[in-house]
């Protein structure tokens, strides 16, 4: 996994006011932390930060004063009516060591003619090599019958990832649509047949 280098300052500055204040210079208050040390406490370039968190699971190397550090984000806190990163949680990492994180899943392929597919889990709990995380998870549905159920277990992981929700945990179904209830379509056919003369007569 390729490297995002962002360029970081060091942060004095706390509270909300000092916050709203970094967010109007299009920066983004951040905390990085792991490893015992203390927590370092930094502003990110906001822009290339918004763009490179587009990007699941990726791979930062933050440079502060000089020195780099590898981390990735594992908490991204947004303002829910603006969608604009208010905060970002920085876990350091280091080269070979494994995390716990969480991949999105990838559906790929059709089912069966006359069926529709619910993914009931958007991601999947694993633990991965921190810096060698996959970008998304296929789990493939080609040809698959009404009444399969895809489970965790079920999923064919990458290489050096290890599965951390339990195997029986849901992933994937496969149904057939569920049609109208006939007497719900009948009734809705009455109800327009009663209300057209009503609004013939009121013309």
């Amino acid at each position: 996994m390729a490297e995002i280098k962002l360029v970081a300052e060091t942060r004095t500055e706390f509270g909300k006011g000092a916050a709203r204040r970094i967010r109007r210079e299009d920066k983004i208050p951040a905390v990085l932390y792991g490893h015992g040390s203390d927590p370092i406490h930094v502003t990110l370039p906001g822009h290339q930060t918004m763009l490179s968190l587009r990007q699941a699971n990726a791979l930062f190397a933050i440079e502060l004063d000089g020195k780099a550090q590898l981390a990735v984000a594992k908490d991204v806190q947004r303002d829910p009516v603006r969608n604009v990163i208010e905060h970002i949680d920085l876990l350091i990492v280091r080269a070979g060591e494994k995390i716990a994180v969480e991949i999105p899943v990838s559906v790929t392929g059709e089912s069966a003619p006359g069926t529709i597919h619910l993914v009931e889990s958007q991601t999947l709990h694993v633990e991965a090599e921190a810096t060698h995380l996959p970008r998304s998870i296929e789990v493939s549905i080609e040809g698959l019958e009404a009444g399969t159920v895809i489970t965790a277990a079920d999923v064919e992981l990458p290489a050096n990832v290890t599965l951390l929700v339990d195997g029986e945990h849901i992933v994937v179904t496969v149904n057939e649509p569920q049609a109208e209830p006939v007497e719900a379509t009948e009734e809705a056919g009455e109800t327009a047949a009663v209300e057209a003369p009503a609004e013939a007569a009121a013309e």
